[in-house]
């Protein structure tokens, strides 16, 4: 019997550096029931990170300003909270698997945000195993 999860189980990280983007982001998360942390940069993700241990899931641009774009923060996330999971989001960067930590998902923007939440529900069903 498969068990059941509650998104509310499942904090996401959401790292945009376009104001209306991440506020976007975060109200799809919340209305799909999970908890929703957003940053504006990687040092503001990493912060984030340091302080919220519920924190499962990075939810990150590539573009952004900084000390490093989303896939060196997604790199580095993959090292330092390997069971962090890790989606990718891109409007103006063609990402390929190579670019992508062990297990990252990509969704090119406009992402579909129906798409998202499924990820996010298949993410925390694995979690709650």
């Amino acid at each position: 019997m498969a068990q059941s999860f509650n998104p509310s189980q499942l904090a996401v990280l959401v790292v945009e550096d376009e104001p209306l983007l991440l506020m976007d982001a975060i109200d799809l998360i919340e209305e799909a029931g999970f908890v929703a942390y957003g940053a504006s940069n990687a040092d503001e993700a990493i912060r984030m990170l340091e302080r919220h241990s519920d924190i499962r899931v990075l939810f990150t641009d590539v573009d952004m300003p900084g000390s490093m774009d989303g896939l060196k923060l997604a790199r580095a996330v993959r090292d330092r909270w390997p069971p962090v999971s890790i989606i990718v989001a891109s409007g103006h960067v063609r990402v390929t698997k190579e670019d992508m930590p062990e297990n990252g998902l990509f969704f090119a923007k406009p992402y579909p945000p129906k798409s998202v939440i499924a990820a996010l529900n298949r993410i925390a069903e694995q979690v709650t195993r």
